[in-house]
């Protein structure tokens, strides 16, 4: 027999590939919502360490610390999201699931967590939240994080990508299988942490990284004046560059990370004891 633990991660696969879609669309959006939440205020507490070279690592520290709250929002509150749904390889492989069935998830829940940390990203400009005077350097900051994102070459977003949802897929298994609230507050905290600390890249969050950045250049261009950036790194930040430079190899290196390397290993070492 599986272990407890792999049976709860695959019936939650289950349970995910037979959802409707509206609920889909739904829990979706509120997972980009819960996500843009954790990252307007890890880059609020963070831009002033991130503007200074010799606090730039403490200024990760101080993000990793924070983020992982969005996650913890998803898993406890309940939403879907893309990334750790990527997981559903692991029933797939029992065959406990039809391929139509994860992509039809993975689809739908992919579009509406876009359509949820983008509405954010307009919102959080819109609301005044990256002005703080004198020097607008909240907006600079949120300028300079979008551009240095859409300024990776292909195959170094794809491998953070990987890196980065390797973690975020331990955090959900663990959470998973813990018995409390407390056990999935902590067993979340450290992996997620973990990743955005040593900067990987998660293509949820950018949903709402990118366009937050994008948004600040284009109503308030003052911000760019404040960007810690060389020219033609602000030059990369580009709908085109968010979508092609960054989401599509970040999106493939997370199914490769959360799908193959916990998924389906997990998978692998364990089909000898499922019955």
């Amino acid at each position: 027999m599986v272990s407890e633990s792999y049976q709860l991660v695959s019936d939650v696969g289950v349970a995910k590939a037979g959802k409707s879609a509206i609920d889909l669309v739904i829990l979706g959006m509120l997972s980009g919502v819960y996500l843009a939440f954790a990252g307007a205020a890890s880059t609020m507490a963070a831009h002033n360490f991130w503007a200074n070279p010799e606090t730039f690592g403490m200024g990760r520290l101080v993000a990793g610390m924070i983020f992982p709250c969005g996650l913890i929002l998803i898993a406890i509150a309940g939403a879907e999201l893309f990334t750790g749904n990527t997981m559903m390889m692991f029933p797939l492989a029992q065959r406990r699931i039809t391929v139509f069935s994860m992509l039809r998830n993975w689809i739908i829940v992919y579009i509406a967590n876009l359509a949820g940390a983008m509405m954010m990203a307009l919102l959080v400009v819109l609301s005044g939240q990256l002005h703080i005077p004198p020097n607008d350097l909240l907006g600079g900051m949120t300028i300079t994080i979008a551009a240095v994102k859409c300024n990776f070459a292909f195959h170094e977003a794809f491998l953070l990508g990987i890196f980065c949802n390797w973690l975020v897929c331990l955090a959900v298994w663990m959470a998973i299988s813990a018995k409390d609230l407390a056990g999935k507050v902590l067993v979340i905290f450290f992996p997620i942490c973990i990743f955005v600390t040593a900067g990987f890249e998660h293509s949820i969050a950018n949903m709402f990284f990118i366009p937050v950045g994008l948004f600040a250049a284009q109503f308030n261009p003052h911000f760019i004046e404040a960007a810690v950036v060389p020219p033609e790194v602000l030059a990369s930040l580009t709908w085109k560059n968010f979508f092609l430079a960054n989401l599509l190899p970040v999106t493939l290196g997370n199914i490769v990370g959360g799908g193959v390397c916990v998924g389906l290993v997990y998978w692998y070492v364990n089909k000898e004891k499922q019955s």
